[in-house]
Order: C-alpha cells, then structure tokens, then sequence
C-alpha cells in the first residue's frame, strides 16, 4: 500500500496531480484544499495518500495532511458517500471546519456542497459524529483543532447514542434539550434523556 509520496510536482490540472518520484510518474486526485497548498509545478512536494483498488481501476488520492486523510477515509464510509463525493466535501471547506459543522448540526452549512442535499447532510451528522470521535480516540487526526473539536460536547455524544439504541434523530435531539446544561458527562444525560422519554410514554 502507498501511504505517502516525496517528490518533484509535474502537472496540477485540478483535481489530478502528477508526481514525479524517483523518475515514476504517480497520478493522483486531490481536493482543492489539498491543490491551493501546493507549492508551484517544478517544485519539491509531500503528500499522504490513500490507495484504492476497485476492479475496474486503481486510484490514488493524495492530501497535504494525515488530518485530511483521516477525514477522507472515514467520508468513504459512510452510506451514499464515495471518493468523489468525498473529495468535493473537503474541497468545500477545511478539516475543522467539516467537523465544527457535524457536531453543531448544521445542515444549512453541508447542503451548501455540490452534490449534498438535505438528506445527505443528515445522515452526514449522524454517521460522522460517531466515526469523528472513534477516529479522535485513535488519535488519527494530526491537528489539536480537530482534536478539540471532536472531543468536546458531551451532549452530541449522548444524542448520537440514543440514535443508535433506536430513537428517531428528532426525538433525540428533543430529550436532550430538555437536559438542563448542568449535566455534565455525556453518561449523565443519556440517563436523564432516557428517563424523560420513558416518563413520556408511559
């Protein structure tokens, strides 16, 4: 697997880049985050990569940072998602800002990006927020400001595990609001959420 490329930028025709290593000409797609980074052609580059074999071809994708990467190879696994996609998601905006916009919940912000309608926004927030902090946990991510951001908000956490026990996002989202701000783990408001919603049904 090639996990990264030191060499001398030959061609930038957005989004593919060749790259010269050691006389191989390696062709790869990037984001347009990745390609405003870049130093001039002709010029000394480094670039993390992501190698996927499909059985019709074999693609490289290249990223100015692991952090972009990381973000890259979580974006392909969620449903509907693929390298395309993911590359116009994090053309349209920088790592943290990707992040920042999940855990704040902000469709508006994530329909903004070619090709995302709101239903894909949606499920956007509600795969990543588990995912982001799985990958936070792993410490996958090379930035403290993704770091940060993905670890912060308790309440996030606590919302996107009643989803997985089964509740409806709206009906999550709703019995966390009536969490007062206090509560301060993301266990402690589960509890109170889940208590609250069964006290509802009952």
């Amino acid at each position: 697997m090639i996990g990264r490329l030191v060499g001398k930028l030959i061609e930038k025709m957005p989004p593919e880049l060749l790259i010269d290593v050691g006389g191989v000409g390696y062709e790869l797609s990037a984001s347009m985050t990745t390609i405003y980074e870049l130093p001039p052609v002709g010029e000394h580059v480094i670039l993390f990569t992501h190698y996927q074999v499909k059985e019709d071809a074999h693609t490289l994708y290249g990223f100015i940072d692991k952090s972009e990467r990381a973000l890259f190879r979580i974006l392909i696994k969620v449903n509907g998602i693929g390298p395309k996609m993911a590359l116009a998601i994090l053309s349209s905006m920088s790592a943290d800002e990707l992040v920042k916009f999940v855990q704040e919940s902000d469709v508006t912000a994530l329909t903004g990006i070619p090709g995302v309608g709101k239903k894909t926004a949606e499920r956007l927030i509600i795969e990543l927020r588990d995912k982001l902090g799985q990958a936070a946990k792993q410490d996958l991510f090379s930035t403290p400001e993704v770091l940060k951001q993905v670890k912060a908000d308790p309440r996030q956490e606590a919302e996107s595990a009643l989803i997985a026990l089964g509740y409806k996002p709206q009906e999550a989202a709703k019995a966390i609001a009536l969490i007062p701000m206090s509560n301060s783990s993301s266990e402690d408001v589960i509890k109170a959420a889940l208590k609250n919603m069964l006290r509802k049904g009952s």
